[in-house]
Formats: C-alpha cells, sequence, structure tokens
C-alpha cells in the first residue's frame, strides 16, 4: 500500500490511502463489468437522493485514452477501488473529444449513476457537461485535470503541477550546467495543467540568465506529434543542450527523434508523470529525470470520497486538493513502478 499526502488548497491534509496495484496497467481497463454497454445486475435507487444510502449501484469513470498509461492505471485504479466496496463499474475514454465527454455524461445520468469519477476533456468546456449531472442529483470527483470554476464538482483532486514543475526544472537546470540553449514541449492548450507546468518551469529557469528556451512548441500531449515537432526542431537548429517536456509521452517522442538525429547523448531530456516508459528511459541514460504523480493515489482517493458522500451525505472538507509531486532520476529510479513507489 502506498500513501500519498492529499492537501486542500489552504492546507489543510486529508489522510488518503491509495493502494495501487502494479499489475493493474496491464489490466484491460473495459472488461466485465466495466463495460460501458452491461447492465447492471443490482437495483440502484434515484441518484437525486444520493445522501445516506448503502454503498452499490454504478459509479462512472470516464478519462482520456486508456492508450496512455497514466490514464489507464488511474482507470484502472478507480475500478478497483469502487468494486472493492460494493460498486458496479463502468469504464470509457472521452478521448479528449468534449462532445463525446458530453455523451458519456448523459449516459451516465440516464443509467442512475450513484456518482462519476471524471479525468476531463477540457477546463471550460467541460463545466456544462458536469453541471447537468449535478443538476440530476449525481455528484462529480474531478481527478488529475481541474476545470475553471469551482461550486460544480463535490471535488477536484490533482497532483500539485506547479511544484512538480519546479522540482523538474531545478533538477533540468542542474545538470545543464546553469546554461545552455534548451526546447520546451507544451502539452494541449485547453489543459490547465499543461500552462500550470509551463509556468512551474519558468518560474524556476528565468532564474538562470544563462538558460535560453529556443524554441517553445505545443504537442498536445501526444508522443508522434512530439517526435515530429521534434524533427522540425532539429533541422533547423542543433545547438540544443536540453528538452524539457510537459509529460513523459512527448519527451519520449522527443527521446526518439534525438536518437534519430544521433544527439541522444548530448541532450539532457526531462518528462512530466512518472511513467515506467520514462523510468527505463532514465535507467537507460536516454531522459535525466521526470516527476512522479501518483495516477492511482488520486483515482482511489476520488472513489473513497464519493463513497462517503454517498453513504453518508458527507462533502469533502475542501473542493480543491492537491497531492505533492516526487523527481525521479537515475539515483533512485529502482524506487518506483507503475506511478507510484514500489
Amino acid at each position: 500500500m502506498s500513501r500519498f499526502p492529499v492537501r486542500g488548497r489552504r492546507g489543510r491534509r486529508i489522510a488518503a490511502v491509495a493502494p495501487l496495484l502494479v499489475g493493474a496497467l496491464f489490466m484491460t481497463a473495459c472488461g466485465g463489468s466495466s463495460d460501458t454497454s452491461a447492465t447492471s445486475t443490482k437495483k440502484s435507487s434515484d441518484s437525486s437522493s444520493p445522501a445516506g444510502e448503502e454503498a452499490g449501484g454504478l459509479i462512472a469513470i470516464i478519462t482520456p485514452s486508456p492508450d496512455n498509461p497514466f490514464f489507464k492505471a488511474e482507470a484502472d485504479a478507480s475500478k478497483a477501488k469502487a468494486e472493492e466496496l460494493g460498486y458496479e463499474t463502468s469504464v470509457a475514454s472521452h478521448d479528449d473529444d468534449v462532445n463525446k465527454q458530453s455523451e458519456l455524461i448523459d449516459a451516465a445520468i440516464s443509467r442512475k449513476a450513484k456518482a462519476i469519477i471524471l479525468d476531463n476533456a477540457g477546463a471550460d468546456a467541460s463545466i456544462g457537461p458536469i453541471q447537468k449531472a449535478v443538476d440530476a442529483g449525481i455528484p462529480v470527483f474531478l481527478i488529475d485535470r481541474e476545470i475553471n470554476q469551482t461550486g460544480i464538482a463535490s471535488a477536484q483532486i490533482v497532483s500539485n503541477n506547479a511544484q512538480g514543475a519546479q522540482l523538474g526544472a531545478q533538477s533540468f537546470v542542474e545538470a545543464m550546467g546553469e546554461k545552455g540553449n534548451y526546447v520546451e514541449l507544451v502539452g494541449k492548450e485547453s489543459d490547465t495543467n499543461a500552462g500550470v507546468r509551463s509556468g512551474g518551469y519558468n518560474d524556476v529557469i528565468s532564474q538562470y540568465p544563462n538558460m535560453k528556451r529556443v524554441v517553445q512548441e505545443t504537442a498536445n500531449w501526444d508522443q508522434q506529434e512530439a517526435f515530429t515537432k521534434m524533427e522540425t526542431i532539429l533541422q533547423r537548429n542543433r545547438d540544443i543542450q536540453g528538452v524539457i517536456a510537459g509529460n513523459d509521452t512527448m519527451a519520449l517522442g522527443a527521446v526518439a527523434a534525438l536518437k534519430a538525429a544521433g544527439l541522444i547523448k548530448k541532450v539532457l531530456v526531462v518528462g512530466f508523470d512518472g511513467s515506467p516508459d520514462a523510468i527505463a528511459a532514465i535507467k537507460a541514460g536516454e531522459m535525466h529525470a521526470t516527476v512522479l504523480q501518483p495516477a492511482g493515489g488520486g483515482a482511489e482517493e476520488a472513489v473513497m470520497q464519493a463513497d462517503k458522500l454517498i453513504r453518508t451525505g458527507e462533502k469533502p472538507a475542501e473542493e480543491k486538493q492537491s497531492i505533492d509531486c516526487e523527481l525521479i532520476t537515475k539515483d533512485n529510479a529502482d524506487e518506483f513502478g507503475v506511478f507510484a513507489r514500489l
């Protein structure tokens, strides 16, 4: 079992026990009761009155594509915890398509879900669909990504992206000897995490006048896009000493481009997420560092808070809650597994 400190934005500590099974990453995210087309075998009571009920009924889990191991890990962790607590689950992906997300939330409403666990498809575009679920009496618990409004979701449980980005940036600067040209790969513009991480990187790196960002490109969290854009960047400017990316999939795309260009031994790469592939690249000397955000910890905490609200009517003490991140380098890489400490 892993324990993650989950803190409210005002500093209140909330105990969050987050057991994450390493094998969960390799399980199918949508099997058995997690199939969104599966019919319920237990009777769900009217979800417009969730307080004071017994555990049971449907918890709908909606995330971005499980092709990204981070999202698969949080979906698997949510599913396992909800079923452990006595709920049925449906697990589905919105694929970062706000229209598909809206359809999935509508489906959860029609199935009278007791709660929705959501890693959303857009900080602004998700507000309306979430409000619709809440108006139907279904509490929504956000994980990983925030929305640009408070007072709608029951909780927004996210990694402390600013703190994690600052950890990664400080390690990046030190490894580069506080000087050199670097490239920044930024995530999807509609995702608040992209801006927060980029801001955290800049807060640190801007303090070092000999660090020069020669290119900043969005690669939309995508490995292939990062590879293509990094190839183009290298054709125009081979004189770079570092790449810092908003997530590990983009960092790994950059690694592939650097390897193809014969520059992998000359350019430091830092990512964010703590994925198993990034850890393997660190051990192989192809990446310098990544920042772990515990995918399962926040997901399980959201399910436990949903269960408490369903059974007792007690809402989380604070809506905005954050989980501190950890830096992974070659020195401690053996201490981490699938988005968690071993």
